[in-house]
This record gives C-alpha cells, sequence and structure tokens, in this order.
C-alpha cells in the first residue's frame, strides 16, 4: 500500500500529514516556529527555521506512521503565500529574513503606486488590489535595502521565492519552482497570460532571472535529494494553501465556496476557465491547475482570524490554550455590546485599509473576559460575512452553503454563530485538514495514487451542518454594530 506525504507550511507552523488512498490521515507531526516583529507592522520568519522543522516534521510523520520513503508515492506541498524568501542560488542561504504576508512595511510604497495611477494596471493584469499584502513590493524592499542584494540580484546570483519554491529548493536541492497559485500572489503574474508580465517586473525593479519557474499545481517537478529520504520521492503536488483547500474541498464546480479558518481568514468561489473581474475590491485569482488549461477563483482575505485567538492567549494571557476560547466565550450569552476590531495589520478585504488597528469598542465595567473572548470569535464570523456578501455581488449569486475547514472550524460556537450572520447552512467536512488534503489529492493524482477527480470526490463526507438559528434582525444589528466599529479603526495609523 501506497501514501501521500502532504507539507503544510503555514504561518505559526509547519505540519506533515501522511494520506492513505482513502484519504483519511494515517499520522500527523507539527512544530511551531518564531514570529519576529522588528518593528511595529513589520512580520518576519527565519526561513532556515521553517525548513529545518518542515523537514523534521516530515521524517516524525513517516515514523509515527511506521512506514519507509520507499512507500510514499509523492509528496504535495502546501503553503503560506505571499511571503517572500531570497537566497543565494550558490550557498542556498537567505539574503535575509522572509516578510512575512502580514507585514505592512511596503504600504507607503503602494500609496505611491496609487497615486501614480498604477492601481489599474496591476489589477488588470494579476487580478489583485495594490496592497502591502503581496510579494512584488516586499521583494522590491529586499532589492533596495539590503546592502548589496540588487547588484547580486543583476548578476543572477540570488533566488526570489513564496515558500513553496523554497521549500521546492530546498527538497530537491535546487528546483526552482513554483506553480500558478502562488505565482498569482506576487504582483508580477499576469493571469490572463499565464506568464511573468515584463511591464510589472519593470515597474517594481524586479530581474526575470530572480524568479522561478511555474508549473502546474498538479505533475512531477523534482525528487528529493539523496541525502534526505533512503528513497527519492517525487514531488508532484505544489499549491498555495487556499487554493490547495478549495481543491481539498471539492469546490471545483463555477458557484463553489469554502471558508479557511487558520490565521487569516480565506473564502474562495471557483469560478471555471474565467477570471472574474471584481467590482467590490475581492481578489482574482488563479486556482490549482490540475490539468492542462488554467482555472480561476474570487478570493476574500481577512489577515486576523485564529490570529486574534493567539493574542488572546499570548498578548492578553485571558486563556493559557487556544482550546479554552470557546469555553470562556460559552459563560456569557452575547457579547454585551462588545466588538472587538483584530486589525492588528490593518483590514483586509473588503476595506484594503492598510493603516486600520486593532480596537475594542463597547466597554463597560460589565465587561469580562468571556465578553472579549465571544468578541473575538464574533469579530471573524463578522469578517467572513463581509467577504461572503461582496462574493455574492461580484458573481450574482445567492449562497445556500458555506464548506469550511481549518483549525477554529472546529469550534462549535464560532461555527454556529457564523452560520446565525450569514444566513446560509455551514457545513463541516470529517476531515478539516483540506489544506494538506488538496496538496496530497494534487501529487496522488499526478504519479497515479488516484486514478482521477470522480475517486477523490466520493471521500468528501460531512461531519456536522450548522444550520441559521438566529432571527434575521438581530443578525442584521449586529453586523450595523460590527461595521461602526470597524469604520471607527480605519486609517488610525495614518500619519
Amino acid at each position: 500500500m501506497a501514501f501521500i506525504l502532504a507539507l503544510d507550511a503555514g504561518t505559526t507552523s509547519v505540519r506533515a500529514l501522511v494520506f492513505d488512498g482513502n484519504g483519511a490521515i494515517v499520522a500527523h507531526a507539527q512544530k511551531e516556529f518564531r514570529q519576529l516583529y522588528p518593528q511595529p507592522g513589520w512580520v518576519e520568519h527565519d526561513p532556515n527555521e521553517i525548513w529545518s522543522a518542515q523537514i523534521g516534521v516530515a521524517h516524525e510523520a513517516l515514523a509515527r506512521a511506521g512506514i519507509a520513503a520507499r512507500e510514499v508515492a509523492a509528496i504535495g506541498i502546501t503553503n503560506q503565500r505571499e511571503t517572500t524568501v531570497v537566497w543565494d542560488r550558490a550557498s542556498g542561504e537567505p539574503l535575509c529574513n522572509a516578510i512575512v504576508w502580514q507585514d505592512r512595511r511596503t504600504a507607503g510604497y503602494c500609496d505611491e503606486l496609487k497615486a501614480q495611477g498604477r492601481e489599474p494596471l496591476i489589477t488588470a493584469r494579476t487580478g489583485l488590489v495594490l496592497d502591502a499584502y503581496f510579494s512584488g513590493t516586499k521583494l522590491r524592499w529586499m532589492l533596495e535595502n539590503v546592502p548589496g542584494a540588487r547588484e547580486k540580484a543583476q548578476r543572477g546570483r540570488l533566488a526570489f521565492g513564496t515558500i513553496d519554491t523554497w521549500l521546492a529548493w530546498k527538497l530537491s536541492g535546487g528546483a526552482h519552482i513554483t506553480d500558478p497559485s502562488n505565482a498569482s500572489r506576487t504582483l508580477l503574474y499576469d493571469i490572463h497570460a499565464c506568464a511573468w508580465d515584463e511591464e510589472l517586473l519593470e515597474l517594481m525593479r524586479v530581474p526575470h532571472r530572480m524568479l522561478p519557474e511555474v508549473r502546474p499545481s498538479g505533475g512531477v517537478v523534482a525528487e528529493t535529494a539523496r541525502e534526505l529520504f533512503p528513497a527519492r520521492i517525487p514531488i508532484a503536488g505544489i499549491a498555495g494553501d487556499q487554493q490547495a483547500a478549495l481543491f481539498g474541498q471539492r469546490c471545483i464546480v463555477p458557484g463553489m465556496v469554502k471558508n479557511t479558518y487558520g490565521t487569516g481568514c480565506f473564502m474562495l468561489m471557483h469560478t471555471g476557465e474565467r477570471a472574474v473581474p471584481s467590482r467590490n475590491r475581492l481578489l482574482t485569482t488563479a486556482a490549482c491547475q490540475s490539468g492542462p488549461r488554467p482555472e480561476y477563483a474570487l478570493e476574500g482575505s481577512v489577515f486576523v482570524a485564529g490570529a486574534v485567538v493567539q493574542w488572546l492567549r499570548d498578548g492578553l494571557g485571558i486563556i493559557k490554550s487556544s482550546e479554552e476560547v470557546e469555553r470562556l466565550a460559552a459563560t456569557v450569552s452575547d457579547n454585551g455590546g462588545v466588538y472587538l476590531v483584530p486589525a492588528f495589520t490593518g483590514v483586509g478585504s473588503p476595506h484594503w485599509d492598510p493603516y486600520a488597528r486593532g480596537m475594542i469598542h463597547g466597554l463597560t465595567r460589565g465587561a469580562t473576559a468571556g465578553h472579549i473572548a465571544r468578541a473575538a470569535l464574533e469579530a471573524i464570523a463578522y469578517q467572513t460575512a463581509d467577504v461572503l456578501r461582496a462574493m455574492e455581488a461580484d458573481a450574482n449569486v445567492r449562497l445556500t452553503e458555506l464548506r469550511v475547514d481549518g483549525g477554529a472550524a472546529r469550534n462549535d460556537l464560532l461555527m454556529q454563530f457564523q452560520a446565525d450572520v450569514l444566513g446560509v447552512s455551514v457545513v463541516r467536512p470529517k476531515v478539516t485538514e483540506t489544506t494538506a488534503l488538496g496538496a496530497a489529492y494534487l501529487a496522488g493524482l499526478a504519479v497515479g495514487h488516484w486514478k482521477d477527480s470522480g475517486e477523490i470526490a466520493s471521500q468528501w463526507q460531512v461531519d456536522r451542518k450548522f444550520e441559521p438559528a438566529m432571527e434575521r434582525d438581530r443578525a442584521q444589528a449586529l453586523m450595523a454594530g460590527w461595521h461602526k466599529a470597524v469604520e471607527r479603526a480605519k486609517g488610525w495609523a495614518e500619519q
């Protein structure tokens, strides 16, 4: 019996999961890594630490599964997107710390480009809004601010990649590759021409020779280096985490929607072979390309979701573990008028304000830790509702079902509240690790581990369906309070 190894490089931890032929998890290993905050609004990771943790959990997962490397049919990689890594091609050493997708240091440069009237061109080519969230401005910052970087880049000594590219390089011993789902998050990739865009590269002053080759999300692209495992394993799937989750949730038919509750919250609607332009400041992005033709999705991005629970744990200290938040929130029957806007690094879709900052509104002497915990969970649901309404308007559809996954999708209180404020069914599958599952499916299909999409579609099963139970007037009043709070948080950090 053969297995698939999925490597899931998230924002706060890396994981490795072993899947069997039924799409079931055989073994799992996880390790957190450091979050570095050198200045307010800056977020960095150590690429070597990510790699060391990732290869470590890969070996740990295989050991827990009790299988040898020769029994692994393929490896699939999925990753936090937009996080930017640059390294020396000869030594393989990073130029500096990776700049994380949450980082806002290039917001001012984005403002300059907007003032120059550049955003319409960028959006038309890439499907993205002009924001510090994406990789292109981060890469430009490195070239402008790390001593000697630009000269090395022009001589072809430096390689750029998102985390998938970095891991593929390290796993294979030098393959410089990515896939459309990650390339489409850089501000440098034309999603219509399916190629790096020379005009955008010139705008960002990025040498083309730094960029990886873009290959389909599903397909053998390399093998693991000999020194890593006793047998060489094909690397056969690469996808950004949210597109991988869309694939893993089997949302491969236009109009199907999933939402992943991780560090951030990311909602994607599959739009087939048509790139649907957004009128509501959502993103038009590449979906996983599992065949010869490109596929697309609409996406709404919430920067802080599960991260607000980590803040309750690590920043405020009102819980000792993330799992405690549901019990604490359940100690009160409602939010008591308290709203928490977790705009720690600005707000994403559909507001896109990098200068918004986190605030707690509506505090009274009667407010408790339970109210704050509940407000934190409700904030995740409110942000999701804002994205869904924008998505419905763009696609001109009214959704009746939202498929959910990610760590916070296991929180029953949050999922019920999500159904209540949306007024639609929220469906949680039995396997909520759909990001890793999507990467596994891409890799497994590429090597014949599964014969076709029909076989893996039959493996998707419902764990629980949450139906709306709140009166619509009450839900609308709560959303109105949320929008009032968000408006007061906007523009807080503007000079």
